[in-house]
């Protein structure tokens, strides 16, 4: 009998081992983009932690063997083997963590694996995930209290993600078949290195579409910012404290350009603008906003050629040296509040296994659809990435 595991979240060997973080950088923005389109194809605003969801899945490949092992590197854009992949994991995990030593910002990362007690996971396996992944792992009775079992992985959630991400796991997804949980939770909070004034702060008209504008509250300000456009989207580059992290913001040309600069979107496309950034005296308005969201990335990842994982063929034996497990669901929560002070944001994933010159001021007036991405400027990873569709809408499902 098949058993049940979930995944819930807010290159050869020899190859990975010289890139290490380079490459799994690379691969986890692929998948950034790819994971965009398939949440992005439903109307309304969209966030995300790609670097999240990677995590969570990427302890779950740990122990994925065979043809879900190849479908599982080609959907995630993994550049190496599960050993290399977590260590490469590790040392990328322990750069983030320096960023929170310093104190400019709030970001922590934290990595948990809630098992059955009475199932033989192989201790090589668990012990691969607690040293690479740095994971919490602690034994759980989904035979006789599954209930239980999910109250206690959400409030661990919650605490991590400084009570941002409830509820992670709803009712009744966990049941007496449920096997192992893998649960990843990222959480950033960043004062702008130059903030808006909450007294410029006007209401203005965000266009959202088929020629329709609501008022909503915009930040506004003037400094000297990194900007740069191509011949169809603007590139503005808003840094954190400590100019660790920043947000990217891509907004396009045209006012209903935004499902445009959607089907150009690529990794490639985003390396460009950063990479001509060059700082200018702009005039900045950016709206406020908050987004809550919730989704289940099952069908998304199935849709990236990611199947054998969830049905009866799939192959975790590196887990337990059988072929039980299959992946039943993959959870993923993400909370993203931005105003005048800076930017708060928290994401989840859970995967569930059953059995610089001064030039002349420019405008950047973000009254219309647009992208943004949250990255570490160090090693260019995109730790969240959304798109405003309507600053007035607080939840997406």
């Amino acid at each position: 009998m098949k058993r049940c595991l979930m995944t819930v979240t807010g290159v050869g060997a020899a190859l990975c081992g010289q890139l290490a973080v380079a490459g799994l950088v690379d691969g986890n923005n692929e998948f950034a983009v790819k994971m965009y389109r398939e949440l992005g194809a439903a109307e309304g605003n969209l966030f995300f932690s790609p670097f999240g969801i990677s995590a969570a899945l990427g302890m779950t490949y740990a122990g994925a063997r065979g043809e879900t092992a190849t479908e599982m590197e080609a959907a995630l854009c993994f550049p190496c083997g599960p050993k290399e992949l977590g260590q490469a994991f590790g040392k990328l995990q322990a750069g983030l963590d320096e960023i929170q030593k310093r104190g400019d910002v709030s970001l922590s990362i934290a990595n948990g694996i809630w098992a059955e007690q009475t199932y033989g996971f192989l201790p090589d396996f668990m012990k691969g995930i607690e040293a690479d992944y740095k994971a919490r792992i602690a034994l759980a009775d989904f035979v006789n209290n599954a209930a239980g079992e999910s109250q206690r992985i959400n409030a661990w959630v919650e605490e991590k993600t400084h009570e941002k991400i409830k509820t992670l796991v709803p009712e009744g997804v966990l049941d007496a078949l449920t096997r192992m949980v893998l649960v990843n939770a990222i959480y950033f909070k960043g004062d702008w290195a130059s903030q808006f004034k909450e007294k410029a702060t006007r209401e203005r008209d965000f266009h959202v579409g088929s020629g329709k504008t609501v008022k909503v509250q915009m930040m506004q300000q003037s400094g000297g910012f990194r900007l740069t456009q191509d011949a169809d989207t603007e590139a503005l580059e808003l840094p954190y404290k400590g100019n660790q992290l920043s947000m990217l913001v891509l907004l396009p040309k045209a006012k209903d350009g935004i499902a445009a600069l959607e089907g150009k979107l690529s990794v490639a496309k985003i390396d460009a603008l950063v990479g001509t950034l060059r700082k200018t005296e702009v005039d900045v308005a950016l709206p406020k906003f908050r987004l809550e969201t919730s989704y289940g990335l099952v069908s998304p990842f199935q849709a990236l050629g990611m199947k054998t994982a969830f049905g009866n063929n799939a192959d975790f034996s590196g887990m337990d040296g059988s072929r039980e497990l299959y992946i039943s669901a993959i959870l993923h929560k993400a909370f993203v509040d931005v105003d005048e002070k800076g930017t708060e944001a928290a994401a989840a994933t859970a995967v569930v296994m059953r059995t610089e010159s001064v030039v002349l001021k420019q405008q950047f007036i973000a009254d219309h659809p647009f992208i943004f991405l949250i990255r570490d400027n160090a090693t260019g990873s995109i730790l969240f990435m959304g798109r405003v569709a309507d600053p007035r809408s607080a939840r997406t499902k």
